[in-house]
């Protein structure tokens, strides 16, 4: 204990939802302690209560059909749990204040940052304009900017991910609360990023002497800046202790699950070592080859000015061979998703060129656009967005398979069940929409639609990013499957460096559109000849919560203008 007693205090907190004739119970007596100066990690799979648990403590239910149905909010000894609506709003931002896992959906669009962070100020301070200014500059220097007196006035869609995330705990700090709730606030940021926005709540900790309550799926994350542990599954509290106890002698399965499934780097991947000889071997014809390629952008420029442009990717050379994996890495902007979508023609080449199986899309581009939308596939970021909510699975997959013409019109069906088969997911999930499925599934009726061309070449673009640590180790294990399986050569475009080093035989890694270094998976890990590939590798969060986190930037300020 930090303190005679605990800032907050839940004590059998209980939430419901009205479910038909039978309310459901979402939380189910959950009692959990946060200490003052304490960072306290809450971990669970979707769905496990995490969220609801920390909305719940400040009233935020997210439906009318939510009810708080037993328990007491001991904050600093009050309850609040049966505070009133205006009660609440003066605690919220004051004494408990909010992160988010997507700061653009949180943050207003046409509102400049530095406002929206002296709304806080002059709300709760009680501050005039000129003092709330100064104040929320200060703030914008403390979590990062770069340059707070210009940067004040600009927009959140100014701003890279990691700007944005900076601008979220920037609001959320500018009403200096007691308690701040940060949920899932790095799931989405490259590791690099990641990094740094963690060590940054270790620093705000420190010099407020913040209590902080961290919602995360990444057990890494929470080993290298967490005090305690609280795992979370289906709405209970299964298990609380000190973070070394709890990652080395857990006591439940389902921790001991969630452990399991961390995908750590190895120790003999520790940059250093010495790496295994490569073995010599002829080489196939690529299936994909990329010869100086460049790709830019227009950017500003107008009728009187020279038109500028942003250089998105310069000068990649790249081959891939039948069968391969290939992991391709790097910082938010490095360029890894432009080069994806020039690879498949869906992004047009301002100079090289790009060959499929023989076919250019400089020189033949009708022809090498007809042979990648039969032979290649791509798998998507959000599993819900990329996937039509008015469509069940079964109708976006017979309509693939009714547009590329794969078999005939009363073998559909059939062929939409061998492909959910494929992809592990039960028949009836033909009949689901995606809105009833969850995250993972979703993402698996992706890779279905996409095996649905029978593709010889899959491109991955970030397509874990946003899913549970067990589920992307399913996913990763799918996808593993299905290339020993099925003869696929895939593209795996990640920012998790260690879900690559264990998926992908060859990786690439990008900085600023260029390839730094590409090589052996266990080469590169092992003993990478480029800095920057040492530090990404440095950044990577290790399940060892003794090993210190690596914070230090690895690029220019994070304001946007690098490549997507």
């Amino acid at each position: 204990m930090t303190a005679a007693h605990p800032l907050l205090s839940v004590r059998d907190l209980t939430v419901t939802v009205e479910d038909g004739d039978t309310p459901r119970t979402l939380l189910d007596t959950v009692s959990l302690d946060l200490n003052r100066g304490e960072i306290l990690g809450l971990v669970g799979e979707s769905g496990s209560g995490k969220s609801l648990f920390c909305r719940s403590l400040v009233g935020l239910l997210p439906s009318r059909s939510l009810k708080r149905t037993g328990g007491a909010v001991l904050l600093d000894g009050q309850d609040i749990a049966g505070a009133s609506a205006g009660e609440l709003q003066a605690i919220r931002g004051a004494r408990i204040g909010m992160i988010f896992q997507n700061p653009t959906s949180h943050l207003d669009p046409v509102m400049r940052i530095g406002d929206q962070i002296t709304e806080g100020i002059r709300f709760h301070q009680g501050l005039g304009g000129a003092e709330a200014r100064t104040a929320a500059l200060e703030i914008m220097a403390q979590v990062g900017f770069t340059d707070p007196p210009r940067q004040f006035s600009n927009y959140a869609h100014e701003f890279s991910g990691g700007m944005r995330q900076r601008a979220m705990i920037a609001i959320a700090l500018a009403c200096n609360p007691e308690i701040l709730i940060a949920d899932e606030p790095t799931t989405a940021l490259d590791v690099t990023i990641q990094a740094q926005i963690l060590t940054l709540l270790l620093e705000i900790r420190k010099a407020r002497g913040l209590s902080i309550i961290l919602i995360t799926h990444d057990l890494g994350v929470v080993a290298q800046t967490c005090d305690r542990i609280a795992v979370m599954r289906h709405g209970r509290l299964i298990e609380v202790g000190e973070k070394r106890r709890i990652l080395s002698v857990p006591t439940e399965a389902y921790t001991q699950a969630l452990i399991a499934s961390h995908p750590s780097m190895p120790a003999e991947a520790a940059p250093g070592r010495s790496p295994q000889p490569e073995i010599a071997s002829p080489r196939p014809r690529a299936l994909v080859e990329i010869d100086d390629l460049h790709v830019r952008f227009p950017v500003g420029g107008g009728l009187l000015s020279r038109r500028k442009t942003f250089s998105a990717v310069g000068g990649v050379s790249l081959q891939i061979l039948p069968g391969e994996t290939v992991g391709i890495v790097g910082e938010s902007g490095s360029g890894k998703s432009t080069l994806a979508r020039a690879m498949l023609g869906l992004t047009p080449l301002s100079e090289g060129h790009v060959t499929f199986d023989g076919h250019s899309l400089s020189l033949k581009r009708a022809e090498t656009l007809k042979a990648l939308h039969s032979q290649a596939a791509m798998v998507f970021q959000d599993p819900y967005n990329s996937l039509n909510p008015r469509l069940t699975i079964g109708e976006t997959l017979a309509e693939v398979l009714r547009v590329h013409r794969k078999v005939p019109d009363a073998a559909i069906n059939a062929r939409v069940g061998e492909l959910l088969d494929l992809v592990e997911l039960d028949r009836s999930f033909a009949a689901r929409k995606p809105r009833s499925l969850s995250g993972g599934q979703c993402q698996r009726a992706g890779i279905a639609r996409a095996l649905a061309v029978e593709p010889r070449l899959i491109v991955a673009d970030e397509c874990i990013a946003a899913l549970d640590v067990t589920i992307q180790a399913q996913i990763v294990a799918l996808f593993r499957k299905l290339v020993a399986t099925m003869e696929l050569t895939l593209v795996f475009i990640a920012h998790d460096l260690a879900v690559v080093r264990s998926l992908c035989q060859r990786v690439v890694v990008m900085h600023h559109g260029r390839i730094v270094e590409e090589g052996p998976s266990d080469r590169v890990f092992s003993a990478p000849s480029q800095a920057y590939t040492a530090n990404l590798i440095a950044a990577i969060p290790d399940i060892d919560p003794d090993r210190p986190l690596s914070g230090a930037p690895l690029s220019s300020p994070l304001t946007k203008g690098q490549p997507a």
